[in-house]
């Protein structure tokens, strides 16, 4: 590891721990050279999946667009940045368990709202309204109804 005072590539790991669940390890490290003390992490790198859009088109899989959406859903509502982080990792551990390379948008959709069900009701609604296309009002009541009819 370069250190990015000096740019010596000799350094000792003088701690490490890990966090995020274990998924992620911290490494503080030292420079042999300076004695500058900096902070690296080390995560599983896994082959990145392809998302099969409903149109049949593909696109490699963006955890920034799976946090955004989710967080749009979440807006203004009693959902910490910690939970939603937490919840996108559980989803994404899902998908590389069940899919090696490919994995169809929908089977995402179907995943993220079955967290936000469990969370937060009001979070799932507007998720499910982009994810099904709501057209009208009577669609959020029908899935409002559903809901209900679940507890």
């Amino acid at each position: 590891m370069r250190c990015p005072k000096c740019g010596c590539l000799d350094d000792k790991v003088i701690d490490s721990r890990t966090s995020r669940e274990g998924t992620t390890i911290r490494r503080r490290r030292q420079c042999a050279n300076c004695s500058y003390r900096f902070t690296t992490y080390e995560k599983i790198e896994r082959a990145e999946l392809m998302v099969v859009k409903r149109d049949g088109r593909r696109e490699e899989f963006s955890r920034e667009k799976l946090v955004n959406g989710i967080r749009k859903a979440c807006q203004k509502r009693p959902i910490s940045p910690q939970t939603i982080e937490s919840l996108v990792d559980k989803v994404i551990e899902q998908l590389t368990s069940k899919y090696d390379s490919e994995v169809p948008a929908e089977e995402i959709g179907k995943l993220v709202m079955d967290h936000l069900q469990q969370l937060d009701e009001v979070a799932y609604v507007r998720f499910a309204s982009v994810y099904r296309r709501f057209q009208e009002a009577t669609d959020f009541v029908q899935e409002v109804k559903k809901l209900e009819s679940q507890k």
